[in-house]
This record gives structure tokens, sequence and C-alpha cells, in this order.
């Protein structure tokens, strides 16, 4: 009557298979682990070790405190804890922490930093910038179109 039904997820347990659910994924470089080459993730990664390569996560980053990523990031979100230097494409959300160290090329939606963390490069935010081409002047018509952002940035 109670609890003598089995279930398949009785089964797999059994057969030391244990399922694994997407939105709970988390793949994890630990401490003392280093990594030299290009990782591609649909789920979270954190990286609390060392990863010399381009990682392409389509969901959330983490750099540890003990973490460092030398190389290009293209993600979601990300929270950088340790140290990062390369190319960091944000889609979504930025947040370095106070013990953050990052140098290099930065483009997010939205950034938060906290008091302590370091930052030495370029950073691009949302629409805010328009980008010139290479070696043409403004024209009048675009000269425009960046005042009329600055205003509705600005309010």
């Amino acid at each position: 009557m109670f609890g003598t039904k089995k279930t398949s997820a009785d089964s797999s347990i059994k057969n030391h298979i244990i399922p694994t659910t997407n939105s709970k994924a988390l793949n994890t470089i630990v401490t003392s682990t280093s990594i030299e080459g290009d990782i591609k993730s649909g789920n979270d990664i954190r990286i609390d070790g060392d990863l010399v390569g381009n990682l392409t996560c389509g969901a959330k980053v983490i750099i540890g405190p003990q973490g460092k990523v030398v190389g290009e990031i293209h993600c979601i979100n990300a929270v950088i804890e340790g140290k990062f230097e390369g190319i960091l494409t944000v889609k979504e959300s930025l947040t370095l922490t106070s013990t953050a160290n990052v140098k290099g090329d930065v483009k997010t939606n939205k950034w938060i930093v906290q008091s302590g963390a370091a930052f030495n490069g370029a950073c691009k935010m949302g629409n805010a910038t328009i980008p010139l081409s290479n070696g043409v002047k403004n024209t009048k018509t675009q000269n425009q179109k960046i005042a009329k952002r600055a205003r509705v940035v600005a309010k």
C-alpha cells in the first residue's frame, strides 16, 4: 500500500544512472584544474581553476575568487569574482564583485560593479554608444542620431 510501488526513478538510481534536468545543471572547473582549449556549454558553468581559451555559454558564467580565464567569453549572464583577461561579451547582466580583476574589452547590456573591483579596458553597454565606421567622419545625420540618443539616455 505505502511505498510498494516502484517508479522509473527508483530503477535508474539502482542502475547508478542519476537523471539531471537542464535547468539545474552546473558545470564546474574546480581549483587546481587547468584547461587549455575552447569550451561550449548550454548550461551554467563555474570556473574556480584556470582556463586559457574561449568559452561560449548559453547561460551564466561564474568565475570564482580563485578562478582565472584568459581568452574570450560569450554568455548570457556573468559573475566575475576572480581574474579575467580578454574579450567579454555578456548578452544581459554582468556583475563584478569586490574581488574581481578584469583586463580587456567588455560588452554588456547591464553592469554591476561592486566597490573594490578592478577594471582596465574598454566597455560598451547597451545602445548608449554608436560606433563609427573605420576612418569615416560623422555626417550631420549621424550627429543628430547621437544627440537624440544622448538626450534619451540622460532622461
